[in-house]
């Protein structure tokens, strides 16, 4: 058996072992690319507020309000999402978690969310986990993932041809040869044709799944470090004061604010016990995850003890923290999430028309051996 045979016997077995499991991945994908779009338009009663030449009213406002709406739940983070957006406190309870959106200028009341009965964060956990418990589904994803980075190498090793003169027949399809042909010259054009994007996409996935992916990201582009030591979190010495203080949580805020008057999309985590640090994060764009810059403040007086802007961090963190922006396009806005959704088609394509040429061929050698 040749090298190319060993490669095709390889690459054969592991897309039918992961082919179902790629097809869910790559679909789930396409479906949560335009969400934040999707749900403007379906959900704009509650997302979208008008703006107003005001400033935002104090986060201690939004938790109160949030205690009165749902008292048995405690909240955990208010964030401001920008200036035609309504506000979010993020509470939970021991049963479930709730996300109440508040308009930031008026206080107003507008909705509460519950992210297990929501039709984007499903989509989002079958991707994950697959709906599975995490420590179980997050394997099977991962292994999957892996699986389907390999095929794209082997599947790059059986395309690439043998002769000059077949290069310009290995980058086109043959529309007007039939069906099986057509489906042949799809799956290996299609496939080449997104495979490093697509590696990208699935490596910045495994980093969800496996914490070993992210820190070898970290460590690559920083020729080495501790990305924990880089994100570790100050402490604080519980004995020298009493208790956490609301009043805290507002002056973190408006510090944040100075800081970084630019910010579009700003949260402020807010205390559960004594000894917790305030973080807050600002990003310079509304509804993208990337580029932040965060602050540690004092739980007792709300004072700066630590700050880490994007520009301070290391190299290999902010590509880490930019992870989320590259697996979803976000980070190149509407262009990147359109080129992702694509990808994401295309790779969901690939076990269909993988099974199809395998199918084809058991089928044909059947009647052979019949004959």
């Amino acid at each position: 058996m040749g090298f190319k045979q060993k490669i095709r016997f390889l690459h054969k077995w592991l897309g039918l072992i992961s082919g179902l499991i790629v097809f869910i991945i790559s679909i789930t994908g396409c479906i949560f690319c335009f969400h934040d779009e999707i749900k403007d338009i379906t959900r704009k009663e509650w997302r979208l507020v008008e703006p107003q030449n005001k400033p935002f009213l104090m986060p201690s406002v939004l938790l109160e309000k949030a205690k009165e709406i749902a008292p048995k739940n405690k909240s955990s983070m208010v964030s401001y999402y920008g200036k035609n957006r309504s506000a979010i406190v993020y509470t939970y309870s021991d049963t479930k978690n709730e996300y109440l959106y508040f308009n930031p200028y008026t206080g107003k009341y507008l909705k509460t969310e519950n992210p297990e009965t929501d039709f984007f964060i499903i989509v989002e956990y079958i991707h994950l986990y697959l709906l599975l418990p995490d420590y179980i589904g997050k394997h099977i994803i991962g292994g999957a993932t892996i699986i389907f980075i390999l095929l794209l190498i082997s599947g790059m090793i059986q395309w690439w041809p043998k002769r000059k003169s077949d290069l310009k027949r290995s980058f086109t399809v043959k529309w007007s040869a039939k069906w099986r042909r057509v489906n042949y010259d799809w799956h290996n054009t299609s496939g080449f044709y997104i495979s490093i994007i697509a590696v990208v996409i699935a490596i910045t996935g495994l980093t969800f799944t496996y914490e070993w992916v992210g820190n070898g990201i970290y460590k690559s582009f920083n020729f080495g470090g501790d990305k924990a030591l880089e994100t570790k979190a100050p402490i604080i010495d519980t004995s020298k004061f009493s208790n956490n203080k609301l009043a805290a949580v507002d002056r973190a805020f408006v510090e944040t604010m100075k800081l970084q008057p630019k910010a579009e999309m700003i949260f402020v985590t807010y205390p559960q016990q004594k000894g917790d640090i305030i973080n807050t994060g600002a990003y310079p764009y509304t509804l993208r995850y990337d580029h932040q810059s965060n602050y540690y403040f004092h739980p007792s007086d709300g004072k700066l003890i630590q700050s880490q802007t994007f520009d301070k961090k290391s190299l290999g963190l902010q590509v880490v923290e930019m992870n989320y922006g590259i697996h979803t396009g976000q980070i190149l806005d509407l262009p990147g999430k359109i080129i992702a959704f694509i990808i994401s088609l295309i790779a969901a394509c690939l076990p269909v028309t993988g099974f199809i040429i395998w199918y084809g061929r058991r089928n044909k050698s059947c009647k052979k051996i019949k004959a």
